[in-house]
């Protein structure tokens, strides 16, 4: 029987495929793609806004040697410290995340309540509100004054990361406001594992700390890192982030130029973020 090209079952996969993808990447071309290079081509020119329309000066790569070399007081004195907040910010709130999906599984009167509770900060916390409970220092934890932590911290902590961690403290409840998202995620992926695996350890004679690391961590893996990326780009939008406010300047030019160094340095974190998950998957087939 002679086939005909594009009747066949693959052809119509791919063109329902095709389908699916349209919307996104109509979305992509028209409202991303432009901005996206238009504002690596402002970062080579210096942009001057005229009555008679905007001028560009090509000048290379001159903005971000400026950025970078001659004036990295923005990305040494201020970007810095803050990917040092991020660094201790993201495993507290996956701890907190994890742990908090691992009770909410549990049976329980009122767990649906709970569940929306801990989701509600995702729903109406905007940047702005966050922002003016970090001002007013809402967030911080009565403990870390009580016990005089923040002088422990800078008598006995390297200064580097001395003020990092003030400031994490500062703000840590709001800190876990982030975690809605995470605890849904991980409640979700907690919910795919078989019961009858828990039912077969039980037999066996195993704990529950046991089914913790044996089962239930390892199952998580894949959720631990989609939640590792995503607490990677929601944190770099954070209300407390430097870069986010030089980026919104009239120096056109200087100001893309650091949008694309901020979007690199959140790009290669993304990217090692990956090759370490594709690393410790690896490891775990090899060990199931």
């Amino acid at each position: 029987m002679k086939r005909f090209p594009g009747r066949g079952p693959e052809a119509q996969r791919k063109r329902e495929g095709a389908l699916f993808i349209a919307p996104w990447v109509i979305g992509f071309l028209s409202f991303i793609a432009f901005p996206l290079f238009y504002s690596l081509y402002m970062s080579l020119h210096q942009v001057k806004i005229t009555v008679d329309g905007v001028e560009y000066a090509f000048i290379g790569i001159k903005h971000y040697r400026e950025i970078l070399i001659a004036d990295g007081s923005l990305l040494y004195e201020e970007l810095l410290p803050f990917l040092r907040e991020t660094a201790i910010m993201i495993p507290i709130i996956l701890a907190f995340s994890l742990a908090v999906a691992l009770l909410l599984n549990m049976r329980f009167p009122g767990r649906t309540l709970f569940r929306v509770i801990f989701f509600l900060p995702v729903i109406f916390s905007s940047g702005q509100i966050v922002q003016e409970f970090i001002t007013q220092g809402e967030g911080s934890l009565s403990i870390v004054k009580t016990l005089r932590l923040d002088e422990y911290l800078r008598e006995y902590v390297p200064a580097g990361w001395a003020g990092p961690i003030q400031n994490v403290m500062d703000s840590f409840v709001l800190i876990l406001w982030y975690s809605g998202v995470q605890i849904l995620l991980f409640l979700a992926g907690r919910q795919t594992l078989p019961a009858s695996v828990y039912e077969a350890a039980r037999i066996d004679g195993a704990g529950p700390w046991n089914t913790l690391w044996t089962i239930t961590l390892p199952g998580l893996v894949p959720y631990m890192f989609l939640n590792l990326m995503y607490t990677v780009v929601d944190l770099f939008t954070f209300p407390g982030n430097p870069v986010v406010s030089r980026v919104n300047t009239v120096n056109y030019g200087s100001s893309s130029a650091l949008a694309w160094i901020y979007f690199s340095i959140v790009l290669s974190i993304v990217l090692l973020t990956l090759l370490l998950y594709a690393r410790i998957e690896k490891w775990l087939s090899g060990k199931r």
